[in-house]
């Protein structure tokens, strides 16, 4: 079963006791995350925390692995604001800070690297598509304003790659200061335009040129001025 067919069956039925049942499942499996690593969750261990029987897991999910992919969904299409700074860089920016506050969160990290490990490829689609979602609607309300956009597949490339591979397959945290950085890699600062009058070397230091005010200026001759 896909893990769209999973949230789609799930969210068939708010409100009441299938809601109860979701909300008690799915916080039995972030509460087991905290404890357990991902391949010693099982449906009747899940079932067990949550206070419901294994069969209405089983009906309702199937799989460890769907009913990850239901908790991943339900996590990160919830509680993550998309920002809205009035410029591309600053929204970019802003997202990646956040994007990189929320993985070093070591419960949503063991979220994500269990629905990668437990569900393979559809587990990544899971924790990629909602972000993607976040990613297009920033490009889009650019894009509406006028302005050209990168395209999606670069911006993946370039902030949500990194930032996903540092949090999920190394030891090292993603910090808000260092996912900044990787906003200048996709959207170069444009060169600070000369000001005329200037001219500026090899070295970079700027030196007056002709035109320059100070470079006509007559020095009086001390001995002139003492006659």
């Amino acid at each position: 079963m896909s893990a769209a067919t999973s949230a789609s069956r799930t969210d068939s039925r708010p409100g009441g006791r299938s809601a109860r049942v979701r909300s008690a499942v799915h916080q039995a499996v972030k509460d087991l995350l905290a404890d357990e690593t991902a391949d010693q969750l099982t449906i009747p261990v899940i079932a067990a925390r949550a206070g419901v029987h294994a069969t209405t897991v089983y009906r309702r999910w199937g799989s460890v692995g769907d009913l990850l992919a239901d908790v991943a969904t339900s996590r990160f299409s919830g509680d993550f604001v998309v920002p809205d700074t009035g410029s591309l860089r600053g929204d970019l920016e802003r997202y990646a800070a956040d994007l990189a506050k929320d993985l070093g969160d070591p419960d949503t990290l063991a979220l994500v690297r269990a629905t990668i490990g437990v569900g393979g490829e559809q587990g990544a689609a899971v924790c990629r598509k909602e972000r993607q979602d976040q990613l297009e609607a920033i490009l889009d309300r650019e894009q509406s304003r006028g302005n050209e956009v990168p395209t999606i597949d670069r911006t993946i490339d370039a902030l949500l790659a990194p930032l996903y591979y540092r949090a999920v397959f190394t030891d090292r945290t993603p910090t808000p200061e260092w996912a900044r950085t990787l906003v200048a890699h996709l959207l170069p600062e444009a060169p600070e335009p000369h000001r005329t009058g200037e001219a500026v070397p090899a070295d970079g230091e700027r030196t007056p040129g002709p035109d320059h005010p100070t470079t006509n200026v007559v020095r009086e001759n001390p001995d002139r001025a003492r006659g």
